[in-house]
């Protein structure tokens, strides 16, 4: 058993274009096109604000310059064509109860406690608790209840339903009643993908200094591998340093 006080976030996919595709269609349709940008996801958002009004080769020249518009208007639908994916980590399923309501713009695979066995799972533990002495005592007794609770049942449970024959089943049932007394603390992961504009709703509402402190510190770390990723699309956020050295996302173009 482990005790985390950092979540970790692993991007592992982006949008990719086609270009003989592209190439295709705006010689299809006798237009002329390029873009300076190399991201899949910014050329991709660049080319369906176009189409919206057939403005291909016309108007401003750079992507960063395309896209700032669209945002400053906030003509946010365009920025749904954009996607991202994550594999978030060292997460308790308090954060995970809170990121899935962000549903437009998103999907969501999370480790399953019904399949998974738990006998050896880790626990997220809030800062303000870790570094007070006293309070992480009561904290680490917590757990260690909750966890030697599951480990009991998990036992027992597996005694009760020897008799079924499916070995899955009978781990399963065991496993799914067992974690009920798992506290919101157990450590999970989640893969997440979202969609450019459902990202920075996500940012402007959990990087900010009224979030719960664990899901602003993984909005932070999304908006910074993001603003290295799509600058055209992210760069108008910046980062605050709090008092307490945590830091927040603020933009002049909120709700695109």
């Amino acid at each position: 058993m482990r005790i985390i006080t950092q979540p970790r976030v692993y991007l592992v996919g982006r949008t990719s274009t086609e270009p003989s595709e592209i190439d295709r269609f705006l010689k299809e349709n006798e237009v002329s096109w390029t873009t300076d940008t190399s991201v899949g996801g910014e050329q991709l958002c660049e080319m369906a604000g176009r189409t919206c009004y057939m403005s291909f080769g016309k108007g401003r020249k750079t992507n960063a310059d395309y896209l700032g518009h669209i945002i400053g208007v906030g003509h946010g639908s365009v920025l749904e064509h954009a996607t991202w994916n994550f594999l978030i980590t060292g997460v308790s399923r308090s954060f995970t109860h809170e990121l899935i309501r962000h549903r437009a713009g998103f999907g969501y695979s999370q480790l399953s406690q019904r399949y998974v066995d738990e006998s050896d799972c880790d626990f997220v533990e809030p800062d303000c608790i870790a570094q007070d002495e006293k309070l992480h005592a009561i904290f680490l007794q917590a757990v260690r209840q909750s966890h030697e609770a599951y480990v009991a049942l998990v036992e027992g449970l597996a005694e009760q339903f020897k008799d079924e024959p499916d070995g899955t089943l009978r781990r399963k049932l065991a496993r799914q009643a067992a974690r009920s007394v798992l506290p919101n603390a157990t450590e999970t992961k989640i893969f997440v993908t979202g969609n450019a504009r459902g990202l920075r709703h996500f940012i402007e509402m959990r990087a900010s200094e009224y979030a719960e402190t664990e899901i602003r510190a993984v909005a932070v770390e999304v908006l910074r591998i993001l603003q290295k990723e799509s600058p055209s699309i992210f760069g108008d956020y910046h980062l605050k340093t709090m008092p307490d050295g945590s830091c927040v996302a603020e933009t002049e173009h909120r709700k695109v």
